[in-house]
């Protein structure tokens, strides 16, 4: 009898237990329906019709409008993601990543109706959906072709099915598609696809895979027992993979924004165009008027260190401040600036600059660029070096933008050669309107690296030049 029971009491404890395993075991599904544009009376209906296929078909549903769920812990417990008709830029940078590595991880997606209405600055998104929203003309009854070659959402239905519902027209749909359902165009007003009209359909993507369909508008589809059935048929294709592998997924997962600190470190500067910072944490910067400061970190503090004297009228100046790569042990810097006198010419130059005092003696000049000063404008003068160790020296196309009629910068009549882009940017022979890659030598010569634009000896060309036919480029990456 006490064996009997223990048994009793172990089945009493243990019973629920397994209930509970087995229940927490489903898969688990997240139906999202955030929307910043239109939102459709229907969500609510879709969400309830949504939670009942949960529980008639073994499925766990979580319903939510908070983006905050997109991250790869919240996300990584779901078998499919549904967007259940959001509208507008619904996620931000970081959530929009997690997404794509729970895609990447081999997740699934279901998107119903305004989902293609969503996120249109997302390349990636639009790819998944299939297609992004372009119009719709008013509820009509339409006829449905069906595709169907055995797919859960689209088996029970007739080859020809008529309904009711908002009809999408779309635009970039993509081609590798497998269309379940598409529109007869000539069974109502408004399609303006030619013909070929996809409203359903499924494909792989990214790892992933993603189900679309355009119905569901109106209130009555979640009642309507087609329509569930072949919802339900693309939800259990999109919860149809693999555990997730997010070893398989390669965008990066983003740190929120908001972890940053923002330090002032310096106001009330005059036309601050560049600056460098030194290993101490010092900060150099230069002023477009001349001038050359530095952040002190020891004392929070900004010093005035030198003045450059510069021609800047217009948008020249000194434009361009960097330090050597190896500065700690030869004090050298390089300064783009416009030089004071009667030949109009832009220098790129090395000085020595040891103790916080710039030697004006120790200039090396290494480029001198000629240009025209009776106009504006477009000056650039970006330099910077990179992890290859050249040197990379911008320089605009020293034409006036304005006065133009609306034209490009091509104005060849007599004395309008300030607006003519022809003499710098298309020219092979000219340094302007170009970005140039050097190799500097120690005596501040230089080299020309292989993999410019043209190779040295070309005629009627200028082998400095990397990049042409720029019209300003004021700051580059490299």
């Amino acid at each position: 009898m006490r064996f009997l029971f223990l048994v009793l009491v172990l089945t009493f404890f243990i019973t629920p237990f397994q209930q509970s395993c087995s229940i927490g075991n489903k898969p688990k599904i997240l139906v999202f329906s955030s929307t910043k544009g239109y939102r459709h009376a229907s969500i609510e209906k879709g969400q309830e019709a949504i939670k009942k296929l949960g529980s008639e078909h073994g499925f766990e549903v979580v319903i939510s409008e908070s983006p905050t769920l997109f991250t790869d812990d919240s996300l990584k417990v779901f078998q499919a993601v549904i967007f259940l008709s959001t509208t507008g830029d619904i996620l931000n940078s970081q959530q929009e990543a997690a997404f794509m590595r729970y895609i990447q991880a081999g997740g699934g997606f279901v998107g119903v109706h305004a989902a293609a209405d969503t996120e249109y600055s997302w390349p990636w998104y639009g790819k998944l959906v299939g297609a992004f929203f372009h119009s719709h003309p008013k509820q009509a009854s339409a006829v449905l072709n069906v595709s169907c070659s055995g797919e859960k959402a689209c088996a029970h239905l007739p080859k020809e099915w008529k309904r009711w519902d908002e009809w999408y027209n779309y635009r970039d749909v993509q081609p590798d598609l497998h269309v379940i359902l598409s529109l007869d165009e000539k069974s109502y007003e408004g399609g303006n696809m030619n013909g070929k009209h996809p409203i359903s359909w499924y494909h792989e993507f990214d790892g992933g895979k993603a189900f679309y369909t355009g119905l569901g508008h109106t209130d009555s589809s979640y009642i309507e027992k087609p329509f569930l059935d072949h919802l339900l048929g693309g939800i259990e294709y999109a919860m149809d993979h693999k555990s997730l592998n997010y070893k398989k997924a390669y965008t990066i997962s983003m740190p929120e924004e908001d972890r940053f600190e923002k330090t002032v470190l310096a106001a009330n500067l005059d036309e601050p165009m560049e600056i460098d910072i030194m290993k101490d944490g010092s900060v150099i910067i230069a002023e477009r008027k001349g001038n050359i400061k530095i952040y002190n970190p020891q004392t929070g503090l900004i010093e005035y260190v030198a003045h450059k004297s510069v021609h800047n009228k217009y948008e020249d100046g000194l434009l361009g401040i960097t330090l050597d790569p190896d500065y700690e042990n030869n004090n050298y810097i390089y300064l783009f600036y416009s030089p004071i006198g009667n030949e109009p010419v832009q220098h790129v130059s090395r000085f020595l600059f040891k103790n916080r005092v710039l030697d004006t003696t120790s200039e090396k000049l290494i480029l001198s660029i000629p240009v025209q000063r009776d106009e504006c404008c477009h000056s650039a003068g970006y330099i910077k070096f990179g992890g290859d160790g050249l040197f990379y020296i911008s320089v605009g196309d020293n034409t006036n933008p304005f006065a133009s009629d609306g034209f490009d910068p091509i104005d060849e009549r007599p004395g309008r050669l300030a607006w003519d882009a022809q003499k710098s940017s298309a020219n092979t022979n000219d340094l302007r309107g170009k970005i140039l890659r050097i190799k500097l030598k120690s005596d501040a010569t230089y080299e020309i690296p292989p993999g410019n634009l043209f190779k040295p000896g070309t005629p009627k060309t200028r082998p400095e030049i990397f990049v042409m036919g720029c019209r300003n480029p004021f700051r580059f990456s490299i």
